[in-house]
């Protein structure tokens, strides 16, 4: 499909007709995803970044780079990150009950979501056990959980058209 049929498949006039790479790969997001496929892509990617991001970061603060304390302080206590994705995904959920529909399916909207989740995923052996596990073997419980649901969220978001007559067939059985 060469520029002037994508541009008029996807409506826009010819002075508008997109010239370029990034041009056509917008018009294609735009036609081939509704508002709420383009949210979930946004914030399984920040999702994703942000976990992977965070575990670089963690572990180069580990290897004795970065802050002598070994990471956030606040009050001379450590300040875990989950902390921060908890008020992130508080301000989500605020945005959610009574943003409007353009607030709730702006993409920073989308990112917020994936990178509060990540944070909190990051360190879910911390909250799980309620201790300080995150280097240790049950500190493992984290990457496991996140890899868990990182695969899952994929695998529901890959088939997202497919599930529904899944459902329908197996029901038929």
């Amino acid at each position: 499909m060469d520029d002037v049929e994508l541009a008029e498949e996807v409506g826009t006039v010819p002075a508008e007709r997109p010239s370029g790479r990034w041009h056509r790969v917008r018009a294609a997001w735009r036609k081939q995803l509704d508002p709420g496929e383009q949210s979930a892509v946004w914030a399984w990617t920040a999702f994703t970044l942000t976990f992977v991001g965070v575990r670089c970061l963690t572990h180069w603060i580990r290897a004795g780079h970065g802050p002598k304390s070994g990471g956030m302080s606040l009050g001379g206590h450590h300040f875990h990150h989950y902390n921060i994705g908890i008020a992130t995904l508080g301000t989500i959920g605020s945005i959610a009950v009574r943003g409007t529909e353009a607030q709730r399916r702006h993409p920073a909207v989308a990112l917020g979501y994936g990178v509060g989740s990540a944070l909190i995923v990051d360190e879910l052996a911390l909250l799980l056990d309620l201790q300080d596990v995150y280097w240790a073997k049950q500190g493992r419980t984290s990457v496991d959980a996140a890899v868990t649901i990182i695969g899952l969220g994929g695998v529901a978001f890959a088939g997202l058209e497919f599930w529904p007559d899944a459902a329908k067939e197996l029901r038929r059985i």
